[in-house]
């Protein structure tokens, strides 16, 4: 988990690196959340983000290594790529382009089985395109992934068997 975030700035100056990480409990199993969470064509159903399309398939398909999503809303586009894909226990991405105001996205979510369900673990780390906004766009994203994962926590799931 840690290598993960073993960070390379873009550049050479020193940089301000933000973390943000959010929590959730799912009652549901571990295999129903990861299979509704890396369904990325499905957020558009669950998400509230907007719409979601796959620019491009990856391994295994269609989720899977490679794969990269396009998030739209309000005529604003981000493309984010899947660097790792785990079933059903880990995911790692990274922003490949889009209009924010930050660079160096790289994200993970981890899936853990608990008693009443799944816990969530989504964590990210970036920097600000623009200095001195690190800070409100941490406070954006933190927001921002846990409203995805509240509602992600409200979708129906079928009854374990």
């Amino acid at each position: 988990m840690e290598a993960f975030f073993h960070f390379r700035p873009s550049s050479t100056k020193p940089a301000c690196v933000q973390h943000v990480e959010v929590e959730q409990l799912i009652e549901a199993p571990v295999q129903q959340v990861w299979d509704r969470y890396t369904d990325h064509v499905g957020w558009a159903q669950w998400a509230k983000l907007g719409k979601v399309r796959l620019e491009r398939e990856g391994v295994p398909a269609p989720n899977g290594v490679g794969c990269v999503r396009e998030i739209s809303n309000t005529g604003m586009k981000i493309y984010e790529e899947v660097l790792s894909f785990e079933p059903p226990r880990r995911m790692t991405y990274r922003l490949v382009r889009g209009a924010v105001p930050i660079k160096d996205h790289l994200g993970e979510v981890i899936f853990e089985p608990r008693e009443r369900g799944t816990l969530v673990t989504w964590r990210c780390q970036f920097n600000s395109k623009i200095p001195g906004l690190g800070g409100l766009s941490r406070i954006f994203i933190t927001r921002l992934f846990r409203n995805v994962l509240q509602s992600l926590s409200r979708t129906r799931f079928e009854a374990a068997s």
